[in-house]
Parts: C-alpha cells; sequence; structure tokens
C-alpha cells in the first residue's frame, strides 16, 4: 500500500544554488584580460542602449509607471532625464541595452547576451552610490560595477556551456534574471543566507517561453525580454534582503521543483536519466572564462549566429551589386544552430521577424554592402523589394563541419560561406568566413572597430565635448575603475 503522507523534512539548499552564492561572495577576480574585457563591453553595451533611442518603439517602453513619480536618490537611464526606483530603472537599461540586438553575444548549448545583465547592475550601483555619498559614506565604484558585470557573465555563460534550455521551449533571459539576482543581493549587502534565498526565488518564478523568439510569432517582446528578467532579479534580491524565507530544493524537489517541471521531463538527454542526476551539468568552475571569451557585435546589428554571413555577404556586394537581377540561385552554407533559430522562409511580419532572419540579414548587405538597424524597418523593407526576391533565391545548408566547430569549445567558431550562381551559368567565388570580428581569435583586430562604435553611438546622444569626455574617462582602466558610479553615470544624463 502506498503512503499518503508527504514526508515534511526540509533539504538543505541545493548545492547548484550554493556554488553560485560561493562564487560571488568568495571568488577575486585576478584575470586582467577579464577586467579589460568587461570595460569594453560596459562601452558597447551602453553606446548600443544609445542608439536604440532613436526608435520610438523602445522609447515608449521608457520611464515611471506613474509619471511624474519623483525617486530620492532614484537610478538613472543613460541617454534620458529618467530618475527611477532601482527596479524600473533596470527594467529600462536593459530595454534600451538589449533592443537593436548589437552587442555581446555568448553561444553554447543555450546563447544569450550576458551584457543583459548590466540593466540590475548599474541601476542597483547608482542608486546605492547615491544614498550612500548622502550619508556621509564611500561610494560604489565602477570597479564594483565590472566585478558585477564579470561574475554576471560568468553565472549566465557557465550554465549556459552544457544545459541547453531552448531545447525544452524555455527562453535563455531565465539566466539573466538568476545572475542579476545574484550579483545585485551580493551588492546591497546580502549574506549568504539572502543570497541563497533570492537565487532560489529566481529558479521558483515562472520562466519566460521563447515563443516571441519564433515564426510565426517572433516580435518586440524579444527586445524588452531581458529588461523585464534582469528587473526581475533585483525585484528578488529586495524581497530576500527583506528578510524572506527561501526554497531551498527549489530546482530538485521531486515532482514540484525546476528541474521536474520545467526541465529534465521534456530534456531527453535528462529524461532517461536517474530520478537524482536529472541536474544541470556544469563543464567548469566558476572563474572568469566567461567575460575573457564573449562575443561582440561589432560590425552588424544582427543575431550572432548570422554575423559572418553579413561579413560574407558585404565582401560578395562589389562582384553582385550591379547582377542583382541576374542572380539564380545563392547558396547559403551555415551550421546547425543558426538554421534552427533563424532560418525562416515567407512573409516578415516586423523589425524583430527580419533581424531574426538569416536570409534577410544576408540579402541587405549582399545587395546593398551595409547594414544597420534602419534596414529591419517597415519603411525600408517596402521600398526595396529586391531584398525577398533575393531571400526566395537562397538554399541554406547545413555544413557538419561547421556545426562541429561551433560546439567545439577550442574553436567556438560561427561559420557561414556564401556563394552567388548567376543565370548564364557563372558564379562568384564562395566566400566563407569562420570566425567573425567580434570573436575573441579576432580581439585585437575589433577592439579598435568597438572603440568607433562606440563613439558613433554616443555622438547619436550627446555633444562632441561629453562624447570625447566619456570616451577619454573609458579608455583609460585605472581611472574608469575608480571613478565613482554617481559620477560617471551623471556624464550619461540628457
Amino acid at each position: 500500500m502506498s503512503s499518503t503522507v508527504e514526508a515534511n523534512v526540509r533539504p538543505g539548499y541545493d548545492i547548484e544554488l550554493q556554488r553560485i552564492a560561493d562564487y560571488v561572495l568568495d571568488y577575486r577576480i585576478d584575470s586582467a584580460e577579464a577586467w579589460g574585457t568587461a570595460r569594453n563591453c560596459l562601452m558597447d553595451t551602453l553606446g548600443c542602449g544609445l542608439l536604440a533611442l532613436r526608435f520610438p518603439e523602445c522609447t515608449k517602453h521608457l520611464g515611471p509607471i506613474v509619471e511624474g513619480t519623483i525617486v530620492p536618490h532614484g537610478a538613472r537611464v543613460p541617454g534620458t532625464s529618467f530618475r527611477l526606483d532601482p527596479v524600473k530603472a533596470a527594467w529600462d537599461i536593459g530595454c534600451i541595452v538589449r533592443w537593436l540586438d548589437y552587442n555581446d553575444t555568448w553561444l553554447a548549448a543555450e546563447w544569450g547576451h550576458p551584457s543583459d545583465n548590466l540593466g540590475g547592475i548599474l541601476a542597483v550601483a547608482d542608486h546605492l552610490s547615491q544614498k550612500r555619498v548622502a550619508a556621509g559614506e564611500a561610494p560604489l565604484t565602477m570597479r564594483d560595477v565590472l566585478e558585477a558585470m564579470i561574475m554576471a557573465h560568468e553565472i549566465q555563460g557557465v550554465l549556459a556551456l552544457g544545459n541547453s534550455f531552448n531545447r525544452v521551449g524555455l527562453d535563455h533571459v531565465v539566466l539573466v534574471k538568476v545572475a542579476t539576482t545574484a550579483v545585485t543581493a551580493k551588492m546591497m549587502g546580502a549574506d549568504r543566507e539572502q543570497i541563497l534565498s533570492a537565487l532560489s526565488h529566481a529558479w521558483v518564478d515562472g520562466q519566460s517561453l521563447r515563443t516571441y523568439r519564433h515564426a510565426p510569432n517572433a516580435g518586440s517582446r524579444k527586445s524588452w525580454a531581458a529588461g523585464d528578467a534582469t528587473s526581475r532579479g533585483v525585484r528578488l534580491a529586495d524581497i530576500a534582503l527583506r528578510g524572506e524565507m527561501g526554497v531551498p530544493g527549489a530546482l530538485s524537489a521531486p515532482q514540484w521543483g525546476f528541474y521536474d517541471v520545467l526541465f529534465s521531463h521534456t530534456n531527453k538527454d535528462l529524461a532517461t536519466k536517474p530520478e537524482g542526476e536529472r541536474k544541470f551539468s556544469f563543464q567548469r568552475d566558476f572563474g572568469s572564462y566567461v567575460m575573457e571569451n564573449v562575443l561582440f557585435k561589432i560590425s552588424f546589428p544582427a543575431e550572432f549566429h548570422a554575423q559572418t554571413a553579413c561579413e560574407a555577404a558585404v565582401t560578395l556586394h562589389p562582384q553582385v551589386k550591379d547582377r542583382l537581377d541576374e542572380i539564380d540561385r545563392i547558396a547559403l552554407t551555415t551550421h546547425d544552430s543558426a538554421i534552427r533559430i533563424i532560418s525562416k522562409s515567407g512573409a516578415l511580419a516586423n523589425p524583430a521577424d527580419r533581424d531574426h532572419c538569416l536570409q534577410y540579414m544576408t540579402a541587405v548587405p549582399l545587395a546593398l554592402g551595409i547594414l544597420v538597424a534602419e534596414h529591419y524597418e517597415d519603411e525600408f523593407h517596402a521600398a526595396h523589394p529586391i531584398i525577398d526576391e533575393l531571400r526566395d533565391k537562397m538554399e541554406v545548408i547545413e555544413d557538419e563541419r561547421y556545426s562541429r566547430d561551433y560546439h567545439d569549445p577550442g574553436k567556438r567558431s560561427i561559420a557561414n560561406a556564401i556563394q552567388v550562381f548567376f543565370k548564364d551559368g557563372s558564379a562568384t567565388d564562395k566566400v566563407e568566413v569562420e570566425y567573425p570580428i567580434g570573436h575573441r581569435r579576432r580581439r585585437s583586430e575589433g577592439i579598435t572597430v568597438l572603440e568607433d562604435k562606440f563613439r558613433r553611438n554616443l555622438a547619436t546622444r550627446f555633444p562632441q565635448g561629453r562624447t570625447a569626455h566619456i570616451c577619454e574617462l573609458c579608455r583609460d582602466q585605472p581611472r574608469l575603475e575608480e571613478t565613482p558610479v554617481h559620477q560617471f553615470v551623471d556624464l550619461w544624463v540628457i
């Protein structure tokens, strides 16, 4: 006879939560490469946020929930005059930095954008710094911000290395929420128990579905989903710091935990394992690996799996620009993840649909020699029917070597190749690009381009003098690190 009584023995916190908490509390970052890359990531992320302010569909989301609200020591949203509570400020900063999908990326079993965590990190740091100064205490410095960025990148990225959330229909922003929760709780002064409590609530929370990232439902929610997630991380950290009890078995509780409800029962790799082994896999310990190896979107505001396709298209543009009507077919050779995520046929309904279409992102630079954010807008699309004509002529082919090298931790390539065939039987060369300019293997080449991009983005919002001042500060690692956070954010306020 089966028991009708459930054993009420409260467990200790899941070991996965303990690993994250101990990392943020105890790990000391000694990698000069990680610190320097974090500085470049900060520049690129905030610069992309400024560029997004040119788009009304983004700015309509910004500002206080209740118009006219005045928040003491409120966190500022770069490029605006808003001064908000840290939760809404995190939402707004996260929204603008992700809107154009134009800064860093992490590709593994799960993909995502670890810089999304800057929404919560900068909002909390700005608010706390102002409060501390008002109380006669020392403010947080930008070194604290960079440290939190490195740790948030590491938490999100290491969890992504061996655990695919997209395969069970969950969006990668769950990892933004978890990482932001951990690092902002630490910034707020949480102890180990409070960080564990906050993390447990992040996993117990309902998690976003990927519906809004895929045909036929792709839409603009994907541009603010990360802002929503980093904001929720700040809220959960605040709840824990108020003394709220945690949920120790948030991941592992039989039947009711994250593993059984949302992860392992629909993950074929885990479903066949014994119950105690249905858990996250960790390929490496937490350190600074992710920040050191993060990918930058430097040349194109395009989903990262298409970056090398865009680069190849720009290379081919001079050979095809005067023969677009003569094209018979276009062979687009790629890797498995690009096919699964962004390969689409048929009508594209909106800008968010277009900037996640491999064929569209390739066709524009093939025809024009350039790809900018405005090329996803309805007006551009309507005025350039050649783009859809080129899409219809594309044949997407997987190269198994590209797929293997994409998953190889020693390579992490993101290869694409393009060859254009004409109606008269002639063809272009096959142009192959395995590593985009934002890859670690091309880091020295890419940083100069990243700095130029940063300067251009600043100039869309600030006068020449302030643009030069911000650039000078951000290029000086020691000076930036010692700058109080509230003084740094002062420079970004309109």
